[in-house]
């Protein structure tokens, strides 16, 4: 099992805003269980929190902007990338600005900061979002596209294209989060010189120099021209035969842009709300379609409410049918718990029911349309639930688990002959004098059949 995060101690950062030019300070705060990350503005009056996720999301300009009411912040993802990648559930981030400090325009201060502080393991357990299906987002006017599929780990492969002769393609690959602060954090933003008086013009970039961001002169223009946008930008002039990077630092990485698209891309989908498992694949990627995708994965685990728990029937079961039959007084025509393929002790079992059109109960339920009946399910649910109850006593053979009590029985759709089930029953407290009280679900592909939450008592047999 694994467990949520959150830090082990506060700390703050200081440093400009990028757009404001504010002197901004930022605090990250350990928080409760099931927190999220939220931020807290404390220059205002009544200090609002927003919750920092993917719906909250008005503006994606140059930046995330999280807003509630009235209230926003920006550039916010450097940070919230910084959090995810250091595997931290839950923080509280108090702000005393409408934006986040923009330091050196990349997340590595951030990252060095949590890993100074430390993290601590709480006593909830995370709930990882699996992608089961294929989710693409595409942009047909910017060619951008971003493409999510089903794989055990986080991963993902970013490349960036631009017309520009000094930054026309690149690419970054990241492969486990645990790569972050070495491979990742240290890339800064960048921006066009051509991009930079439109830019000043909408007061965007008020806060931004050469330490803080990549400044690309891929355009020759005059030198007058080149002058002006360097006193716009607070910079000693440059020569303009000169093309290319011209910051006071040079490049962390060859291919520090892409990298750093990268390293938007996770600041965006940790406003998911969950940790995910799955490749995304970006192309020509920026925070608006990055946005598009985490808002698209939080309606996918809305509407999924519960995931199905992975089934690899090539696999071996952790209980066979034997060792269930020693565990349960069960026999046929009631045995209704084929294997059981995950076990976490004193928490969840998941166990597996193959239908087919030899059950008994067929004949009569219905001999023209073979519906297997609710109550069967409901029964099979709680045989799944008495080995997980039976496999926290010594000498389980002696005992047996009865029904108490039956709640919030919802039945969705029908199981027929052919139907694999699958059953995740979990504890929804401790085991007390006996008692058990657990939530069950039973799925079939990856859709909720039934639904329902018991209490079951154990005895020990005469």
């Amino acid at each position: 099992m694994i467990y949520q995060k959150t830090l082990k101690d506060s700390f703050t950062l200081s440093g400009k805003g990028l757009h404001t030019g504010l002197d901004i300070s930022v605090t990250f705060k350990p928080a409760d269980v099931n927190h999220g990350y939220k931020i807290k503005r404390t220059d205002l009056a009544d200090q609002p929190i927003v919750d920092a996720v993917a719906d909250n999301v008005t503006a994606t300009q140059r930046g995330t902007v999280v807003c509630k009411k009235d209230v926003s912040i920006s550039t916010i993802e450097h940070a919230m990338a910084a959090l995810y990648a250091a595997d931290i559930d839950n923080c509280l981030i108090e702000v005393n600005a409408p934006e986040f400090p923009i330091l050196d325009g990349s997340a590595i201060l951030y990252a060095q900061e949590i890993e100074k502080v430390g993290t601590v393991e709480q006593s909830a357990e995370r709930e990882y979002f699996y992608i089961k299906n294929k989710i693409e987002v595409t942009d047909e006017e910017t060619g951008a596209s971003l493409l999510i599929l089903p794989e055990d780990t986080f991963s993902i492969n970013t490349l960036i294209s631009f017309d520009s002769p000094i930054l026309s393609n690149q690419f970054a690959t990241l492969t486990s989060l645990t790569d972050f602060n070495k491979e990742i954090a240290a890339a800064r933003t960048f921006v066009f010189v051509r991009e930079v008086e439109p830019l000043v013009k909408h007061n965007l970039i008020k806060g931004g120099d050469l330490d803080n961001a990549i400044v690309i002169y891929d355009q020759k223009t005059s030198q007058e021209e080149l002058n002006r946008l360097a006193d716009l930008m607070g910079i000693a002039h440059k020569n303009v035969d000169n093309l290319g990077y011209i910051n006071n630092k040079p490049l962390v990485f060859n291919n520090e842009p892409a990298r750093h698209k990268l390293l938007d891309i996770i600041g965006d989908l940790a406003l998911i709300g969950k940790f995910i498992r799955g490749r995304v694949i970006a192309t020509r990627p920026g925070h608006k379609i990055n946005n598009q995708l985490a808002r698209m994965i939080r309606k996918e685990m809305k509407r999924t409410e519960v995931q199905v728990p992975s089934y690899d029937p090539t696999l071996p079961a952790i209980m066979d049918i034997n060792r269930i039959k020693e565990l349960l007084p069960h026999r046929y025509p009631f045995q209704m718990i084929d294997k059981v393929i995950d076990l976490e002790q004193n928490h969840y079992i998941v166990g597996i029911k193959n239908v087919t059109n030899n059950e008994p109960f067929f004949q009569g339920h219905f001999p023209e349309e073979p519906v297997m009946p609710g109550v069967l399910l409901i029964e099979a649910m709680a045989q799944c639930g008495g080995l997980l109850v039976l496999n926290t006593v010594d000498e389980p053979s002696r005992y047996s688990t009865y029904f108490m009590k039956i709640d919030n029985v919802k039945f969705r759709q029908k199981v027929v002959p052919g139907d694999t089930v699958i059953f995740r029953i979990a504890f929804m407290s401790e085991l007390r004098r006996g008692c058990a009280m657990m939530k069950g679900y039973a799925f079939v592909g990856d859709k909720i059949v039934t639904e329902a939450e018991f209490m079951a008592q154990i005895i020990k047999n005469k």
